[in-house]
């Protein structure tokens, strides 16, 4: 058994870090304030708990600091607590259970792994395609194996280029997300990956294109794909982002 700790989410990381993190994971949220003092009673119980459960993982949302992520749960007390599967939730309990209470409770939340699970866990590209063919919209088989499609395929040739060209059908079957559009970007730009600045000439490859980017659609795409590859922490992504935005309107 170990202590589990708890990461704090706001509603601007709502999106990502329930919603899209849900469909890997099943994540059990706590929704709590300063001012209740049944939270403070649940709250470490929570951490303690999860902690002897893979396949779970807890974060906490300060209801009056974040009122919109609330309002999706239409919670009218708390604390509330909402297990949250493949952006669905599948399970909710209201009030501060016992620790008993609380471990019956999530032992309950993951179903033990199905064939497509040990696939996905397998890794390899047999299993991943066997996963897709049992369920072709699964996507933690469908970004695995996109993502081996791309890494494998950095070269000009047209093998290099159909295993590209898949990845992205492939990709076509998921709602968007940063994840796919990522490697989306990644396999339209033939698995290249720009590196730090001054050392690969991106900088060069994104103001010829930012001339074109009006009239040309594909120079669009060419200039948008490299910003999403080098990442928004990369300092060159915003202002290239202003640029583009300056030729377009």
């Amino acid at each position: 058994m170990h202590m589990s700790a708890a990461t704090d989410v706001t509603d601007s990381e709502f999106e990502t870090a329930v919603l899209e993190r849900s469909t890997d994971v099943t994540v059990v949220v706590d929704l709590w304030a300063e001012w209740c003092g049944p939270c403070r009673t649940l709250g470490p119980i929570l951490e303690k708990v999860v902690g002897e459960f893979p396949g779970l993982e807890l974060v906490k949302i300060d209801i009056d600091a974040n009122p919109r992520s609330a309002a999706t749960f239409q919670v009218q007390s708390i604390p509330a607590v909402y297990a949250i599967r493949d952006r669905k939730v599948v399970d909710s309990f209201v009030g501060a259970l016992p620790e008993p209470s609380v471990r019956e409770w999530m032992a309950n939340l993951n179903p033990p792994p199905t064939e497509v699970d040990l696939l996905i866990a397998k890794g390899d590209e047999a299993s991943l395609r066997k996963a897709i063919d049992l369920e072709p919209a699964n996507s933690a088989a469908v970004i695995a194996l996109s993502s081996l499609l791309i890494g494998e395929a950095a070269g000009t040739s047209p093998a290099d280029q159909a295993r590209r060209d898949e990845a992205l059908g492939l990709l076509g079957r998921l709602p968007e997300s940063a994840e796919t559009r990522h490697l989306a970007a990644q396999a339209r730009l033939g698995g290249e990956t720009p590196g730090a600045a001054g050392s690969d000439g991106v900088e060069d490859k994104l103001d010829a294109l930012l001339e074109r980017v009006r009239e040309d659609s594909a120079a669009r795409q060419e200039f948008v794909d490299l910003l999403e590859v080098l990442g928004p922490e990369d300092p060159r992504t915003s202002a290239y982002r202003k640029a583009l935005t300056a030729r377009l309107f």
